[in-house]
């Protein structure tokens, strides 16, 4: 599906284009939040964008979308990937392009709470931290770092936060993220781009988009795979649209795929991705209830509504309560795959509960949750942050002269 083009106009076309540095080492580069949404709107609305991610070690962005224009203001710097614990190389040498391209642009955005780290000591004017996942709560959950260390990492990264927002500039994806900071900061959530129409729902295929790891479930999908191939004697078949780097969970994917019971695509682009949910059942959100998930909406919630997909969700507190209180879905309990192939199961024999369920989703995606509606919204504050860092150069300028 093509893009929509954003409605976006510079106020004034006397001052020169904005500039903004774009810096990622841990998310992939075609994150959808990143580069589909923000850095997209940002081209759109005229800026010059420099944006620096591991495209040699994750992947590449196809820039077919962008117009001539956009891509000339479009430059791409390679940085190495952090992941588990070999991350100093990728922090080090974010830290150097920062330290060299921060000067000649405007706003330095950075997605990864370590490249707040990277920064300590130096001096980088510009710099907003974009705010779409709560470090202290995820580390619960991540395997390389020792059990025993993982508490006291969450306090120290508490403590981190508090120093950065007295520093820096904040944008939240989650109104919920604010408990966890002193002062207000504004709130530009994950929302979708939401397509002109739907489609209506088939019986075939459910989908689970999104990295596949044991706190989203990822251990039962290949069960799931096999209890809905029996129960429905092959009719429906589960669609994983997601990397995954759990070797157990990977092996049996792969396994089941060998057995028919399930069809696996690895990582696709986001708008490739997002084209496969249309028409399908259902959509699976299987997140554990851990803390990194229970301030949160699940985007993929979000991007399921947008395709008029229905929800079956495990009861995470805002992910059940859109689901209950908008009617898009099904409630399903935590670890619990027989249930959820029963509300799959369910779904199928019912298709006029799928389908206002569906439409449901997808009116609530266009009043809520549409990226065209919140993209001006990033863009302006961008604008602002752009305008408050020129305004220090010129006060700069004129103190120097005046000495």
């Amino acid at each position: 599906m093509p893009d929509r083009p954003l409605l976006l106009e510079r106020v004034t076309d006397l001052e020169p284009p904005f500039r903004a540095l774009v810096v990622t080492v841990v998310h992939d580069p075609r994150d959808a939040r990143i580069w589909f949404r923000q850095i997209r709107a940002l081209l759109q609305a005229g800026w010059q964008v420099t944006y620096a991610a591991p495209f040699t070690e994750k992947a590449q962005v196809s820039t077919a979308g962008l117009s001539p224009a956009e891509r000339d203001r479009l430059r791409l710097v390679d940085l190495p990937r952090a992941y588990q614990r070999v991350r100093i190389r990728a922090d080090l040498r974010a830290r150097a392009v920062m330290r060299r391209h921060a000067p000649g642009h405007d706003v330095v955005l950075v997605h990864d709470p370590e490249l707040l780290l990277a920064t300590a000591g130096m001096d980088v004017p510009g710099l907003v931290w974009d705010v779409h996942e709560d470090p202290a709560g995820a580390f619960a959950t991540k395997d390389w770092i020792p059990r025993q260390l993982r508490g006291m990492v969450s306090r120290e990264w508490r403590r981190m936060e508090s120093v950065v927002e007295d520093r820096h500039p904040l944008i939240l994806a989650e109104w919920a993220y604010r408990d966890r900071f002193e002062h207000p900061h504004p709130v530009v959530p994950n929302a979708v781009n939401v397509p002109d129409t739907r489609e209506p729902n088939g019986t075939d295929r459910v989908v689970c988009l999104g990295s596949v790891t044991r706190a989203r479930g990822g251990h039962m999908l290949a069960e799931i795979g096999q209890r809905l191939h029996d129960e429905t004697e092959g009719a429906t078949t589960l669609e994983v649209i997601g990397p995954c780097h759990d070797h157990g969970i990977r092996s049996d994917l792969e396994r089941a795929q060998e057995a028919g019971h399930l069809v696996w695509r690895g990582f696709m682009p986001s708008n490739e991705a997002l084209a496969r949910l249309r028409g399908a059942l259902a959509g699976l959100v299987l997140l554990h209830d851990s803390p990194n998930y229970r301030v949160s909406m699940p985007t993929k919630l979000m991007e399921y509504c947008a395709h008029g997909v229905p929800v079956i969700t495990t009861p995470l507190a805002l992910a059940a309560k859109q689901v209950r209180t908008h009617r898009t879905g099904v409630v399903v309990p935590y670890d619990d795959a027989e249930t959820t192939v029963d509300a799959i199961v369910g779904l199928a024999e019912a298709p006029e509960v799928v389908d206002e369920m569906a439409a449901n989703g997808y009116e609530l995606a266009r009043r809520e949750y549409d990226w065209q509606r919140w993209a001006p919204t990033f863009v302006e504050l961008m604008e602002e942050h752009a305008r408050a860092r020129r305004g220090q150069d010129v006060r700069a300028l004129a103190s120097a002269a005046a000495s």
